[in-house]
């Protein structure tokens, strides 16, 4: 149908008013877009310093492999120009600029990147090393997830200052319904003495400040060093066995699954090499991302069977 046809009837004078009505609507609303991006935004970081940006970041550099994960989890992958050593997941991030490791900052590489935000790992990264990345000018937020109740947050803390808003709240409200669907599932189940081993050379384990405590009361376990002072401290074979515990998870050793269970089989304690040992991938667990949900599931998959045994 021809243009002639279509308009047939309308008068010409309405036809250029509308046109002129419509481009002014469209632009007002890029103008409305453009100064919404860039109004400043602000939030509190976890040493309590307010970090405000003149505008969302869109050159965000992180100091820790679970911190790339949470920017890219947050919506804002494409504004991380950088990453520290040992940065895997998602793929992506392994073809993005190093600026060092989380131990040992690079901070001429950081300046050369420019950044317009900085994400910093609290214990993670020595404070000497955030303080001198502010001295260049860089804006730092600090995080210190211990709970997970902490991912959530930080995911909306990111999405909120890269601009990302509706995809971090859909990170976060989607890991908040995983949670609570675990928790619930084993609210009302018996409870499993665990011990929860990070590494074996020292022994190491972890206490009830953290997060990896937490997956495993989400579970219904209880962590037999849970009362300890220390965040992750050592332990010799004698505490874990006076402790009793019923299951032994973990990931801390460099083979992977079958250094970590023929660890535990060789053992010259009866009491011990008997007692189930179940590898837990570090990278699910050990990094205070969404993916916790994965580990999650397979600490809780372990002590439903321990479960499943007593009854057997």
């Amino acid at each position: 149908m021809s243009s002639s046809v279509r308009t047939r009837g309308v008068k010409p004078e309405l036809c250029f008013r509308f046109s002129c009505d419509l481009s002014a609507f469209i632009c007002g609303c890029l103008v409305s877009c453009s100064l919404a991006a860039a109004q400043p935004v602000s939030v509190t970081d976890d040493r309590g310093t307010k970090v405000t940006l003149a505008a969302p970041a869109q050159r965000i550099v992180a100091l820790s492999p679970h911190l790339a994960e949470l920017a890219f989890a947050a919506g804002a992958g494409r504004q991380l120009v950088g990453v520290v050593r040992h940065s895997d997941f998602p793929p992506a991030v392994r073809d993005l600029p190093q600026t060092g490791e989380a131990a040992r900052v690079d901070f001429e590489r950081i300046a050369l990147l420019k950044p317009d935000l900085v994400l910093a790992w609290r214990s993670g990264n020595p404070a000497g090393d955030v303080a001198r990345v502010e001295q260049l000018g860089f804006p730092v937020f600090v995080t210190e997830p211990a709970r997970l109740a902490d991912i959530p947050r930080l995911l909306r803390a990111i999405g909120v200052l890269a601009g990302t808003r509706p995809a971090a709240e859909t990170a976060a409200a989607g890991f908040e319904r995983e949670i609570a669907a675990l928790r619930a599932h084993n609210a009302q189940a018996s409870r499993v003495r665990v011990f929860y081993q990070i590494w074996h050379r020292p022994l190491l384990t972890v206490n009830g400040a953290h997060m990896i405590n937490d997956v495993i009361a989400l579970c219904g376990g209880e962590n037999v060093f849970a009362d300890l002072g220390q965040l992750t401290p050592t332990v010799s074979l004698e505490s874990v066995l006076a402790a009793r515990p019923e299951i032994i998870l973990g990931g801390g050793s460099a083979g992977g699954e079958q250094e970590f269970a023929g660890w535990w089989r060789a053992l010259a304690v009866p009491a011990l090499r008997e007692l189930p040992a179940h590898y837990i991938n570090p990278d699910l667990i050990q990094r205070q991302t969404p993916r916790i949900v994965e580990g999650a599931r397979a600490v809780c998959a372990a002590l439903e069977q321990v479960r499943k045994n007593r009854k057997s």
